[in-house]
């Protein structure tokens, strides 16, 4: 099993809580990271018809089997059992009594929020990062632009980045050595299309097929809903549903305009970001790595890439993810901005693989522009050395 960074936070977790949930999006690893974290916890899934059935006809008698710790897998399927958890760990608060796993999470948060609040701690579990694929520690995100990332002792050489794009990041993938096209494709149509479908009711497949292609080819844009709505031929407040439920899902990241203005008038709409880089190509048709280097998406995939490792890196931390965009309304553009309360720090995301003079504009404007010339920032690009440029680091993606 490769270790993931969630690990010792989970463990933590449930050393403080009586209930730990963990969410994220199917075949992100979640029941095999719950099982080893928890060896000695019963284990029970309610997709198993007996145990589902029991859950919801009789919550009390089910979880009043359980004598000691236990883990409940896709929990959200016995909504009701949230206030009977939230009975039994007021009477007695052992911490880690429930450990709960789901991939509907916007039943399954909604559910904790409702009845758990104060309880429960909630992680996300993301599919594997390029940092636990190579057996490394991730580069933490607070040192990006500061400090130089060093040549850690991971397993392997340096991977091949149109590779690394085209297969993605689930699990089963990597673990079972998969062709990743086939995959992905049972992949959208098993779990995708069923779970999301299955919540919001979609009468027409047809026209949410073609919503879900229209973000892929939306990555890294400004979320337009009016238009995404008129050209996929749904209203406004459906493409505004569809896209919510994609995002709590963990299909999609939207990214957040930050607030710092510099008094500029700002864009306020927020940039839609694919989570995974094999979902993507595989649903904007791209059928091969060698197709990569030449593609139009290619930056935008990119783009994608740099987005979701950083979120990662935050959230299998536990945190926030702190990360944002700004641009102002004369197109100036920061494609990343990590806002750790105490500091901000610009990051560019530029896919060539030999860096030029041109990419540090917009950390140079941005630093100007706030007046803070000392500003650390840093240039993620698509190149393998790490090096410090005009005060600013490069940093190579492997090194995420």
């Amino acid at each position: 099993m490769i270790r993931r960074a969630l690990l010792p936070v989970l463990h933590r977790s449930a050393k403080q809580y009586p209930v730990v949930t963990l969410t994220g999006p199917r075949q992100s690893g979640k029941t095999t990271l719950a099982r080893a974290a928890f060896p000695r916890h019963r284990y029970v899934s309610l997709e198993d018809p007996d145990d589902g059935r029991f859950a919801r006809e009789d919550p009390r008698g089910f979880l009043n089997q359980f004598a000691g710790s236990v883990i409940l897998d896709e929990v959200q399927r016995a909504p009701d059992l949230f206030s009977y958890i939230q009975t039994m760990v007021d009477e007695r608060e052992k911490p880690g009594r429930f450990i709960l796993s789901g991939s509907k999470n916007f039943l399954l948060l909604e559910k904790v929020s409702q009845s758990l609040a104060g309880r429960c701690a909630i992680l996300h579990l993301l599919p594997f990062s390029l940092s636990e694929l190579g057996g490394r520690r991730a580069f933490p995100v607070s040192q990006l632009g500061r400090t130089l990332p060093r040549k850690g002792k991971g397993k392997g050489p340096v991977p091949d980045l149109m590779e690394t794009l085209f297969r993605g990041f689930y699990p089963r993938i990597h673990d079972k050595g998969l062709e990743p096209r086939q995959w992905l494709r049972g992949y959208y149509q098993t779990y995708v299309q069923r779970d999301v479908r299955s919540i919001l009711n979609v009468g027409d497949l047809e026209a949410f097929e073609r919503f879900i292609r229209l973000c892929a080819g939306r990555n890294g844009q400004l979320l337009n809903l009016s238009a995404l709505g008129a050209d996929c031929g749904i209203t406004h407040t459906t493409a505004r549903r569809w896209t919510s439920i994609l995002e709590t899902s963990f299909l999609i990241h939207l990214l957040r305009p930050h607030h710092r203005n510099f008094s500029k008038r700002m864009i306020k709409s927020p940039k839609l970001y694919f989570l995974d880089t094999g979902l993507l190509c595989y649903l904007l048709g791209i059928r091969s790595p060698d197709e990569l280097h030449n593609h139009a998406s290619r930056g935008a995939i990119f783009e994608s890439l740099v987005v979701s490792e950083l979120l990662k890196n935050r959230l299998h931390q536990g945190e926030e993810s702190d990360l944002y965009f700004w641009r102002d309304s004369t197109g100036h553009e920061i494609d990343l901005l990590l806002d750790l309360g105490s500091s901000l720090t610009p990051i560019e995301i530029k896919s060539g693989m030999t860096v030029a003079s041109d990419f540090f504009h917009g950390l140079e404007y941005w630093r100007r522009l706030s007046g803070r010339p000392d500003t650390p920032g840093a240039l993620v690009y698509a190149g393998d050395r790490a090096y410090r440029r005009g005060g600013f680091v490069v940093h190579p993606w492997a090194a995420l």
